[in-house]
């Protein structure tokens, strides 16, 4: 431990604390004095940090000059009740940052769309009314879109960043749309820091860079100064943020909703979307590389697994539970910081979805696509996460400014398809309707148009909320650490090593020290031992004390085997795909069978070859290459074979091919090589090899080769490739 008693504070020099809550219920403002001695504390019930302005400071206000109190939290009716519609200072700060960006998304402006099918597997018309879960074997139509949060619409596919995981269902009963991520948490609680948040993480104003990277200091200054954030830290960290691609990660709905069935009982319901594939991620060095050989690899692989009828396939798991669970659970549903372990809470899997077409046209579909976190149908209503709460302002507001028109509703991508639209609503821009007749509002006493229906109608739960309407944070919300202690010590020692030098990388490249020590002092309420490793790595000169926590950290969350990737491998190693390096004179006999075998697994077989046309094997038989030697690095690929034949000596010499080999040991790939001793030379690999070379004689040899691979990695060969070791860090009471 170096923590000497000099260690500096980690808090700017110039921050004032909150009013005293008996003070916010005074009648006379004018009465405070200029100095704020009556000022006295940093941080709010949840937990938040709060700067003030002294005597001398600028004071932040609203467009229209009205100087800001609290400019964390929304107004709210009572601790945990509801957003209040009168909230301008949420209202203004949100519209202006939803009409920032013309026209692309302010954020999830790179995604990636295709059609599909969600099919109910389990009925539960006894918990809600919902459609798509009425009647096992329905179908429902679906839209997906895929997409990284922070870069724009050129950015590159492999940064390290949350991904979009959003569904529309074109349900019988309306659109229902589930806009989700691959993380089931957030970096806030209150949607009023969602400007703030996204200011922090893009370019940096100044100088418009980097791009689609949170490794600046912008973005760690806000973090350092918002403890809730680093639950969210951590699993940004993890692998989770550098998906193999689309078809292997998870999808959550992140907030607490509610379901509400046909006699009007409420649960409430979390929604999880599981890859049959199973769970698959990159390791940084070769996001890099991937991001440099094709900065479309995720688009392209969904794509490719569409069009050649290899179709994505993910389960819908609930976690469903009543209020008396809530209110006995160890944190509140209601924060989007927190999940609820699976251990605590099974899920339920309600039904598959299977993507199964890609789009016709880009522009059309997977760009005029709106979604809206408040397009709900009879059976799923909200709940008082005030992220959500937000977000449902928010939406509807941004798809004007970006589509250009409240009509966006007509575009084909929008516009229901499993259930008639009949209403009111008439002109504005790009409208496309042309109804007929005299009658444009109801109620009326022609007979005509449509007419509500109380009965089949969507009504709202009815929540009964009370509580003065105040700015501030349930302290219910005020845990900052103890699931992202959890989260830590819940992955294996391998990925907490992955973690470890994640954050020390983009910490580097914070230009200021005094950054990289608070989020170290924030680490320290997470992991000792991850902090001093952090810490390490960085140089620091000395440790700093812990940050202030507003709740101590929970040393007695059990580890979730859940919320590892490596503890829930894959089944097979169907999906996955082989790179194999081949020349002129191939065996073969040798690739056929490796091609059958992997075929019988539901993989591919790539060939990288020194020439785009192709090579002739051992029989005489012409094989195209599908990448060009150089342009098909092993980074594209989970695993890979060295069948170089007759051209062993000139591959060996080759550069790209010494790279192609050499990056897949470095990156734990499973390798089978046949004739490869001059590339395996050439490398000086020989007295490296391990486990996971496989030589490749005959059927038996394949088969080994094969199931191995279902291992996808030999995470062993990361000790012997030098660098840090992994952390070895384990629960205990």
């Amino acid at each position: 431990m170096i923590r000497p008693n000099h260690a500096r504070p980690l808090l700017p020099a110039l921050i004032h604390p909150v009013v005293k809550e008996s003070q916010m219920a005074d009648d006379k403002p004018a009465s405070r004095p200029g100095s704020f001695e009556n000022l006295v504390s940093d941080y709010g019930a949840g937990g938040e940090f709060h700067q003030h302005a002294g005597d001398r400071d600028d004071r932040l206000t609203t467009a229209q000059g009205v100087t800001i109190a609290d400019n964390q939290n929304s107004l709210r009716v009572g601790r945990n009740g509801p957003t209040a519609l009168e909230d301008f200072v949420l209202r203004e700060k949100i519209f202006h940052f939803d009409h920032e960006r013309i026209p692309e998304r302010v954020v999830h402006a790179r995604g990636f769309g295709a059609h599909g099918l969600f099919e109910c597997t389990k009925a539960i018309p006894e918990i809600t009314r919902a459609a798509p879960f009425q009647k096992e074997g329905k179908v429902t139509e679906t839209f997906v879109r895929f997409s990284t949060v922070a870069g724009s619409k050129g950015s590159m596919d492999l940064a390290r960043d949350v991904r979009g995981f959003a569904t529309k269902f074109y349900t019988d009963e309306g659109n229902w749309d589930l806009v989700g991520n691959n993380i089931p948490v957030f970096f806030i609680q209150d949607a009023i820091k969602f400007p703030d948040l996204v200011h922090a993480v893009k370019p940096e104003p100044d100088r418009g860079f980097p791009q689609a990277q949170s490794a600046h200091d912008n973005f760690w200054d806000f973090i350092s100064l918002t403890p809730e954030s680093m639950h969210m830290v951590m699993w940004q960290m993890s692998d989770r943020a550098i998906p193999k691609s689309f078809r292997f990660m998870e999808g959550f709905g992140v907030h607490t909703f509610r379901f509400v069935n046909a006699e009007g009982k409420s649960s409430f319901v979390k929604f999880h979307w599981k890859p049959r594939l199973g769970l698959q991620s990159v390791l940084w060095d070769e996001a890099l590389k991937v991001n440099g050989a094709d900065p479309d690899r995720h688009r392209r692989d969904l794509w490719e697994a569409i069009t050649a009828g290899d179709f994505p396939e993910w389960d819908l798991g609930l976690q469903i539970f009543d209020e008396a669970f809530a209110d006995r659970f160890d944190f509140d549903v209601l924060d989007p910081t927190k999940i609820i372990p699976e251990d605590l809470v099974p899920l339920t899997i309600v039904g598959t979805l299977t993507l199964d077409r890609v789009v016709d046209n880009f522009f059309a579909e997977t760009e005029q696509v709106a979604f809206c976190t408040q397009n709900v149908i009879p059976g799923i209503d909200f709940t008082n996460d005030p992220l959500l709460q937000g977000r449902n302002f928010s939406y509807l507001d941004t798809q004007l400014k970006r589509l250009g028109s409240p009509n966006f509703t007509k575009l084909p991508i929008n516009a229901p398809r499993g259930c008639p639209v009949n209403n009111f609503q008439q002109d504005g821009h790009m409208q496309t309707a042309n109804p007929k007749g005299r009658v444009n509002y109801e109620p009326n006493g022609w007979g005509k148009g449509p007419r509500a229906h109380p009965l089949e109608g969507y009504v709202s739960y009815a929540v009964r909320e009370e509580g003065e309407k105040r700015r501030l944070r349930p302290e219910s919300f005020a845990d900052h650490y103890s699931q992202a202690r959890q989260f830590f010590l819940s992955q294996t020692p391998v990925e907490q090593g992955h973690i470890r030098d994640a954050l020390v990388f983009e910490l580097s490249k914070c230009q200021e020290i005094e950054i990289r020590a608070r989020i170290v002092a924030h680490l320290l309420n997470i992991d000792e031992g991850l902090a001093e490793a952090v810490a390490k790595g960085l140089g620091l000169a000395a440790m700093p004390d812990p940050a202030p926590a507003a709740r101590p950290t929970r040393t007695d969350l059990p580890p979730s085997d859940a919320l590892s990737i490596l503890k829930n491998p894959p089944p097979s190693f169907a999906g996955r795909t082989v790179g194999v390096l081949v020349g002129d004179g191939v065996e073969a006999g040798l690739l056929s069978e490796l091609r059958s075998i992997l075929a019988a697994e539901g993989a591919m077989v790539k060939l990288v070859a020194p020439r785009i046309g192709g090579v002739t094997d051992s029989a005489g038989a012409l094989h195209p290459a599908d990448e060009k030697l150089g342009g098909g690095p092993s980074v594209l690929f989970d695993a890979v074979a060295v069948l170089p034949g007759a051209e062993a000596v000139a591959i060996a010499a080759n550069p790209a091919a010494q790279d192609f080999l050499t990056d897949a040991h470095a990156h734990c790939k499973f390798i089978a090589h046949h004739g490869a001793e001059a590339l395996i030379d050439a490398c000086a690999l020989r007295d490296k090899m391990d486990e996971g070379w496989r030589a490749l004689a005959g059927t038996s040899d394949i088969d080994s080769f094969v199931a191995a691979c279902r291992s996808l990695r030999h995470w062993p060969r990361e000790q012997t490739l030098g660098g840090n070791p992994p952390l070895v860090r384990t629960f205990s009471l």
